[in-house]
């Protein structure tokens, strides 16, 4: 018997309120906060920001001096319990920080650890596990984990923050799509009904399990391959959240052919039977007003703003053995269609 499987009685989501990136702040919320802060240009020591918070990117980017072909990459993510077993929300939450770098073009170097724990309710061989499978994610990954840093919380809480290297010349940006284009997802939708569902009855869902530890390394390396310019990574804004993001930053509208988006098995019945994340709900709600839904019914909007945790790369561009869902088109009075 494994360590975790010792240890699922322990049911980690019940720690929490929410779960994975569903328990983001909403991003109409979160625009609001950030709004305005964004830094001067300036150069520090030779350096420069390529790539910062103005179109609500992946992932930072700095040049380095002297050092045309390299730019450091830098990010940070952490969540509360998507699952229960403490060893695969390691795996999950590593994966899902390391997809910043991915999805901004670039290959992780080091990461260090962010854990918050509950450490009068929850004992420390938990999050040993958890941070065993952080370990081995990133190992997986060829990034060194260097330490970190940790508090008392009243929920539990891990991610990474984490440093990688890119070619400026060759990064995925969410800026420089352009009409035209082709769009490729390389993850199924319905991580996040499917995670609601494992949160509400305990049931395990390996398929989506498998779907979040799986790194996007691959992907970046395929769309970098294939000349594309123009990512971003599904994660807590779903689809439709990340997609307006990349069409406002690109100037153009993205048509979704909504019979093309490949799901999980099992969650249209998530949908159905009522596993929806607030999170989700809310970011339909955001993108409403610059989406034409035309005749898309009610789950398949849901489905569409789900809420992922360590999702797929959205790729302005064909990628081998992804499927295309839709195109970029020139500008019109949404930023988002649904065929």
């Amino acid at each position: 018997m494994t360590p975790t499987t010792r240890q699922e009685a322990v049911r980690l989501t019940q720690f929490a309120h929410g779960g994975g990136c569903a328990c983001k702040i909403p991003p109409g919320e979160l625009e609001e906060v950030v709004g305005g802060l964004t830094a001067p240009s300036l150069t520090v020591a030779g350096s420069s920001l390529l790539v910062g918070l103005a179109t609500g990117d992946d992932a930072a980017v700095v040049t380095l001096p002297g050092q045309e072909g390299t730019a450091v990459v830098s990010t940070a993510d952490f969540f509360t319990p998507v699952v229960d077993d403490p060893y695969d929300w390691g795996r999950i939450a590593a994966a899902n920080a390391l997809s910043d770098v991915y999805a901004m073009g670039g290959r992780p170097l080091v990461a260090v650890n962010l854990l918050a724990w509950p450490r009068d309710r929850l004992p420390f061989a938990l999050a040993r596990e958890v941070l065993r499978g952080g370990l081995d994610v990133a190992t997986e990954a060829g990034c060194h984990v260097g330490g970190g840093h940790s508090v008392d919380d009243p929920e539990p809480k891990y991610g990474m923050a984490v440093t990688g290297v890119a070619d400026p010349a060759r990064l995925l940006r969410n800026d420089t799509g352009r009409a035209g284009l082709p769009l490729s997802l390389t993850k199924p939708l319905g991580l996040g009904v499917l995670n609601n569902r494992h949160k509400a009855t305990g049931e395990r869902f390996e398929q989506a399990i498998a779907t979040m530890t799986a790194l996007n390394r691959g992907a970046s390396a395929a769309a970098l391959a294939a000349g594309a310019t123009c990512a971003t990574d599904i994660t807590g804004f779903g689809l439709l959240g990340h997609l307006h993001k990349l069409a406002r930053a690109s100037g153009v509208t993205a048509v979704i052919d909504t019979a093309a988006v490949p799901y999980l098995e099992g969650a249209r019945e998530a949908v159905r039977d009522g596993y929806v994340s607030g999170g989700t709900r809310r970011n339909l709600e955001w993108v409403a007003p610059y989406t034409d839904f035309g005749d898309t019914d009610a789950d398949t909007r849901l489905l569409l703003a789900d809420a992922q945790t360590s999702g797929g790369l959205l790729v302005a561009g064909e990628v081998p053995g992804a499927p295309v869902i839709g195109e970029l088109a020139p500008l019109g009075p949404h930023s988002i269609v649904l065929r």
